[in-house]
């Protein structure tokens, strides 16, 4: 009976090692790359057959005198938030005091030197062109050759920003990428777009235009403007859409660069969580303190991403809450550059934001999302990559070939250690920490991103 009952024991650790195993070869599988349609249209319905303009045209990015007097009369009506709770910051928010120092600064000052800036947001060249339908707006800066030095070789790079910033993010860190340096065999020729809907970028008119379908805008663009083979460089939005753009078009995409870099591919979050509950077999020793583990991932889940379940479930509602309120609006995007920057401002009563920027950097990036009244359409592409996981899961278990790098800043809400990553950057050639900076390092340290990327690019071998 006992040999029986062994047999039994040793036949069903049999079947469920080779259950787990196929399992694991199932995940752990790459990828096959989706049919996305690479013509798609994505504006209004037309009543005949839609025919793309693909002219290229500068784009002037002037505002209306009457919407900045409607904009200071708005913010001159009394501010009726709520006081703060004693000794609280911004813990549960932005803090009303705080809030009220911005209005005033909005109205009294900014607005008030309001053409010097708009003539400094004009101060990189903006052009216009349509794609699949949607009129989308980018920056071209090309790169500056400095006499008496050896040439540098040009590397087209598309540069993508994610939510709640804007291209405005890029103004300290364009000029460093454009112009030679002794750090860099390279200079770059960049395109910076606003992501559809964001900025001065049409929103799409249809349902299903997630991550994947934004990025074949993206290849699309690039394309239009002469880049067959191109870097990819993003964080937030920027990081999954360059990931999809890597994944995609490896014919097109000559190397991959991000300060988010992620796995969202079954095995990813499989040893994601593997690596919660044994750090040391995934991350190395001296990085340990960048990743906090499972308790920390769900505690951040809770406390800063209440704002991507709803923009993913109800964006209008919250959109048309901030339309034509200024005020309010300025409040739901600030705050994330307090507590994104480093999680500790939240303790301080004015949230750190002048710590790291100031009132007049970061109302540039509130200013584009007021006069280009794209709060809404921003936040659909939360709504609308659910709506098309389908294609974003399929997308997530193709590896990226080309070479890739990672940054880690040490603030970023979470991060990711490379035996994570390994299946979808097979060749990541790169990976970086460091002990400064939060969620937005072009904004925040645009040199050291600078140098990161460029040490990237000594790495990489491109083809």
């Amino acid at each position: 009976m006992a040999s029986i009952k062994a047999q039994i024991l040793v036949a069903a650790v049999i079947i469920l090692v080779a259950v787990g195993y196929n399992n694991y070869r199932d995940l752990s599988a790459p990828g096959k790359r989706p049919d996305l349609d690479n013509y798609e249209y994505w504006g209004p319905t037309l009543k005949e057959r839609y025919r793309e303009n693909m002219t290229i045209l500068p784009f002037d990015i002037s505002v209306q005198p009457e919407v900045i007097e409607d904009l200071i009369s708005q913010l001159s009506r009394p501010l009726k938030a709520q006081a703060p709770l004693e000794g609280v910051g911004f813990q549960y928010g932005f803090n009303a005091n705080e809030l009220a120092k911005v209005v005033k600064y909005w109205r009294d000052t900014y607005l008030a030197k309001w053409s010097e800036r708009e003539q400094y947001l004009k101060k990189l060249d903006h052009y216009q062109t349509e794609i699949q339908g949607l009129k989308i707006h980018f920056i071209h800066a090309k790169p500056s050759q400095v006499k008496d030095q050896k040439a540098k070789k040009v590397m087209p790079l598309l540069l993508m920003h994610g939510w709640p910033g804007t291209i405005r993010e890029f103004y300290d860190f364009i000029p460093l990428l454009t112009t030679p340096s002794d750090y860099s065999d390279y200079v770059f020729e960049v395109i910076a777009p606003s992501l559809p809907g964001f900025g001065w970028s049409q929103g799409s008119s249809k349902t299903g235009f997630g991550v994947a379908q934004v990025a074949v805008v993206m290849r699309n663009l690039m394309l239009r403007l002469g880049f067959d083979k191109f870097l990819v460089q993003g964080g937030d939005w920027g990081s999954l859409i360059g990931s999809n753009v890597a994944s995609l078009y490896p014919e097109n995409v000559l190397g991959y660069h991000s300060n988010m870099c992620g796995n969202n591919s079954p095995m990813g979050q499989l040893k994601l969580v593997l690596a919660s509950f044994f750090p040391s077999w995934y991350v190395d020793s001296q990085y340990a303190d960048f990743y906090k583990g499972l308790s920390h991932l769900f505690s951040t889940i809770l406390e800063e991403m209440g704002y991507a379940h709803i923009q993913a479930s109800k964006p209008d509602t919250i959109g048309n809450a901030l339309i034509d309120n200024p005020t309010g609006l300025a409040s739901y995007i600030l705050e994330k550059f307090s507590t994104w920057t480093n999680p500790a401002f939240k303790s301080l009563p004015d949230g750190g934001l002048t710590k790291r920027f100031t009132y007049d950097q970061l109302l540039d990036n509130v200013m584009i999302y007021y006069v280009t009244n794209s709060i809404t359409t921003s936040m659909r592409l939360y709504s609308e990559s659910m709506v098309a996981s389908q294609f974003a899961l399929a997308v997530d278990s193709v590896p990226i070939q080309a070479p890739a790098g990672c940054a880690r800043f040490a603030h970023e809400m979470m991060h990711v250690p490379d035996s994570v990553l390994a299946n979808k950057f097979p060749n990541l050639v790169h990976s970086s920490h460091h002990r400064d900076g939060g969620h937005f390092p072009a904004f925040e340290l645009p040199q050291q991103l600078y140098f990161d990327l460029v040490s990237f690019l000594q790495k990489a071998s491109f083809s």
